[in-house]
């Protein structure tokens, strides 16, 4: 037993809420994998907000079922203030907008979508794109600035935006990127949505229900598969050319979101479970 899981354990009554990256890639590397189940098993209770993130706890500790509760996560803004996202990108009217919200890191695949963006640019020169991130790992970072200033003919890299500003971000943009390998529930995906913005992601099981909803039929964008740069293309053109798919992708992110529960529903049963866990701790 690792000596500060043992001693943080053994003192606090512990609600655990995995994260994609907890459960999905981090559990392939050895010495992370068995910090997080150590954890998981002195936990009195683990919280899933997804799916995606249900399932893969039940596979990963069946003798905890009963202890994996379900909330469902909400959405809200944080306010109104104004960022000139298509300022910082330097578009006219004539350019079409993708934005990537997310720290660079691997997991994100940041650098891996600039590249593929490269070959969307080639086909349509007026795309352009910005990235809005802190540098989470600084080797990888490095190597995305790169790219990134060889691609500035319609790259940008600028630092995370403030929540207050994220809804203009949002609306500023016209198509909005995931390219992650691991995804528990992006609440990138969900503003995307809300902003009734379409969306292209990979193709993994957590982007699975943001972007396809529960049966596929009111889907909010495209998936594309991981590893394929002509997936990739080919999705990216659709949006990009079809003005009406992306109007209407846009209308069902919309609809979805007014489904999403409030976030005092969420406190309230996050305070529940809480209280559950201090009761028997």
């Amino acid at each position: 037993m690792n000596p500060v899981v043992e001693v943080v354990c053994a003192r606090i009554p512990l609600v655990v809420s995995p994260g994609g990256t907890d459960i999905h890639a981090d559990w392939m590397v050895e010495g992370r994998k068995e910090i997080i189940a150590q954890v998981c098993r002195k936990a009195r209770f683990l919280i899933s907000q997804s799916d995606e993130i249900l399932f893969r706890l039940k596979e990963l500790f069946p003798e905890l079922r009963e202890r994996v509760v379900f909330i469902p996560k909400s959405f809200s803004w944080m306010g109104n203030e104004n960022f000139d996202l298509r300022g910082a990108a330097e578009c006219d009217g004539g350019n079409l907008l993708f934005f990537f919200p997310a720290g660079i890191r691997p997991v994100k695949r940041n650098l891996e979508c600039l590249r593929m963006l490269g070959g969307v640019h080639a086909e349509r020169p007026h795309i352009r794109v910005v990235f809005a991130g802190a540098a989470l790992d600084h080797a990888y970072a490095a190597d995305f600035a790169e790219e990134v200033e060889r691609l500035r003919a319609f790259a940008r890299w600028i630092p995370p935006i403030a929540p207050q500003a994220i809804r203009s971000v949002y609306r500023a943009a016209d198509i909005i990127l995931n390219a992650s390998y691991s995804e528990g529930l992006s609440n990138a995906l969900l503003e995307a949505t809300a902003a009734g913005r379409p969306i292209l992601a990979s193709k993994i099981p957590g982007n699975r229900w943001p972007v396809l909803g529960e049966d596929g039929n009111h889907p909010m964008g495209l998936l594309y598969d991981l590893d394929d740069p002509e997936d990739f293309l080919k999705k990216a053109l659709i949006l990009i050319d079809e003005q009406e798919v992306r109007r209407k992708l846009g209308e069902a992110g919309k609809k979805r979101a007014a489904r999403l529960p409030k976030p005092e529903e969420e406190a309230r049963h996050l305070s529940r479970v809480y209280a559950m866990a201090l009761r028997e701790g």
